[in-house]
């Protein structure tokens, strides 16, 4: 009997994190960190053209999508996401150093947000938090 852990579980089982980051150092990470440091793996796309292909396939538990990303921003990427009815009731947290500029467009749309920078330990506790409502 095979007795591996993570490597044979059920990949059902895991809780995916799908990371919206355009810098790339950034992104491996965030990558890493929750990998690390939670249950869950972590998928990373570099832009939300890139994004928008990947979730034909992945099926995030949790989006976490940096604001500023080229060529689409990320309440835009959102915004298409959301209307895709197998992904319109994923938790999202957005991630901005312009949080306050953008609050507005936050609140409408009832998104969890992180400021920019933030320490570890508080994104951490952000996917804790939204994977834990009902």
């Amino acid at each position: 009997m095979d007795t591996s852990n993570s490597a044979q579980k059920d990949l059902t089982e895991v809780k995916t994190v799908f990371i919206v980051e355009d810098d790339e150092a950034i992104g491996e990470l965030l990558v890493q960190a929750i990998e690390q440091e939670t249950s869950y793996q972590a998928v990373l796309a570099s832009d939300g053209f890139q994004a928008l292909k990947m979730l034909r396939t992945v099926k995030p538990d949790l989006i976490l999508l940096d604001y500023s990303l080229p060529g689409m921003n990320g309440l835009e990427l959102y915004d298409t996401i959301h209307t895709v009815k197998a992904l319109k009731h994923l938790p999202v947290l957005i991630v901005s150093a312009e949080t306050v500029r953008i609050q507005k467009e936050i609140k409408a749309r009832q998104l969890s947000q992180l400021q920019k920078p933030f320490e570890l330990t508080s994104l951490l506790q952000a996917i804790e938090r939204l994977f834990s409502q009902p």
